[in-house]
């Protein structure tokens, strides 16, 4: 497993930063440092880190100075030697680290350069009897790559890590010089076992967050998206980018296929303290052609389903083209039979994100206790607007009505222009339709989970071919 890993990193550093195309239909994230700044700072405020760290400190030293410590009988600095009056000072543990504070760089093609400035106190009795209370500061500094793990997931992974100690403060009872520089000795001894496990224990839960992209997202009784990563992390002076490859399958667990883009997306720069996804074209067809593909596009449309000021009989139909439709039978309600066999296609330009579904639209006399009567079938294209609005996890669509074209499908005894119908099939449509389509779209189109970045207050842009979501860090 190992030697995959190393494989994949030494081929990442290969690799040249991202110059704004996407060529692949994946969905493209940008996770701007400060939110890895976050991730790294919350591990630590809300995992067991710090407490696991003392804990294992505490637990297998007796004192780090004294006959029985760091300094007694074959320690570090053993008894006997320059600081013979150590012995006089015993006991002193470990007691605290506070919180760190998190700062972070990254390196271009390589990964980051994490520094956590933290300070830790120490307890124990002094040389002159009494408590003994130190402070000490202390920069843990390292290194991180950035690759790909085994599963296929980012991953940091610790290649150095050093620490810097700074000012040492008595809090409380008395230090000598002599047994200062003991003291000051010790920890540049200690601090880096001490502390550098902590960092290996916050990429852990760094680690996990970033393997959260590798997930299955349902999409309901439609089936469901997998997202992976489609090529090796990239990184940037301000953020990293990941190329993430959604795979749609229906509820049978068929890969729904769609034609690549002939041309690569071009992506807007992503300006400083901001993260960034890139939905793709590919995506929102694609949820369109699970819902055709289920039937949750198909509607029959009976007089149950308009409001009384919405007319649904052969009458009011004779009203709208009397030279073609006088051999309806009179006052007989309405059934309108909606059937979509091709799947819808989703245009994203200009700003503006559409939906075209060709839909049959069979037209019946209605017996509410018979068998309805076919009457002529028409041909249309409905052509709705698609208004956008991001959640933390998804993207939300509802549509509204903007044209309906229709012409005559089927032979009748006497042609007609069935354009005089588009007024008439357009209120219906509106009040029977869009609202049962908009409730199937309430699954949305699933966005990538990349260390819990929260897109619902997202800022969103309609480019050509791609929906661009944009949230302050």
């Amino acid at each position: 497993m190992m030697l995959g890993v190393w494989s994949l990193l030494l081929l990442w550093g290969l690799v040249t930063p991202c110059q704004g195309l996407l060529e692949t239909v994946g969905t493209l994230a940008r996770i701007d440092k400060d939110e890895l700044g976050k991730a790294i700072q919350n591990s630590l405020v809300g995992g067991p880190v710090l407490q696991n760290v003392l804990g294992t400190v505490t637990s297998v030293n007796q004192g780090l100075l004294g006959s029985r410590g760091l300094l007694g009988g074959g320690g570090l600095l053993s008894y006997g030697g320059v600081f013979g009056v150590v012995e006089e000072l015993s006991g002193l543990t470990f007691e605290e680290v506070t919180l760190p504070k998190v700062s972070l760089k990254l390196l271009p093609e390589f990964g980051v350069q994490v520094t956590l400035h933290t300070k830790v106190g120490l307890h124990g009795s002094g040389p002159l009897g009494g408590l003994l209370q130190l402070a000490a500061e202390v920069n843990v500094s390292s290194r991180v790559a950035l690759g790909v793990s085994a599963r296929g997931t980012p991953i940091l992974i610790l290649k150095r890590c050093s620490t810097l100690l700074g000012h040492i403060s008595v809090l409380s009872g008395v230090l000598p010089a002599p047994l200062f520089g003991v003291v000051e000795q010790t920890l540049f001894k200690v601090l880096p076992g001490l502390l550098c496990p902590m960092v290996d224990s916050v990429l852990g839960v760094v680690n996990e967050l970033l393997g959260t992209v590798l997930s299955l997202v349902p999409l309901g009784a439609l089936g469901s998206v997998e997202f992976t990563l489609a090529t090796l992390p990239l990184i940037s002076n301000q953020y990293i980018e990941l190329d993430i490859n959604p795979i749609v399958k229906s509820i049978a667990g068929d890969i729904i296929d769609f034609p690549k883009p002939h041309h690569p997306i071009k992506v807007p720069p992503k300006e400083d303290h901001t993260s960034q996804v890139t939905v793709p074209l590919y995506l929102f067809n694609t949820v369109f052609e699970l819902l055709q593909t289920n039937g949750a596009l198909d509607l029959d449309i009976t007089p149950e389903l308009v409001p009384s000021n919405v007319p649904l009989t052969t009458t009011d139909l004779e009203a709208l083209a009397p030279e073609g439709l006088r051999k309806l039978p009179p006052g007989q309600q309405l059934l309108l039979s909606l059937r979509v066999k091709e799947a819808p296609m989703v245009t994203l330009q200009n700003k503006k994100a559409t939906v075209s579904i060709p839909a049959d639209i069979h037209v019946l006399s209605y017996l509410p206790k018979g068998t309805p009567e076919a009457l002529f079938e028409l041909n249309g294209v409905m052509t709705l607007n698609a208004q956008l609005a991001p959640s933390a996890t998804r993207l939300h669509l509802s549509l509204s009505l903007e044209r309906l074209s229709v012409k005559l499908a089927s032979p009748f005894s006497h042609a007609f222009d069935a354009s005089r119908l588009e007024e008439w099939l357009s209120d219906v449509v509106r009040v029977a339709y869009v609202p049962k389509l908009n409730v199937n779209l309430d699954v949305g189109i699933p966005l990538p989970k990349v260390l819990n970045v929260n897109f619902a207050n997202a800022a969103l842009e309609i480019i050509e071919n791609a929906v661009v979501l944009t949230v302050a860090s």
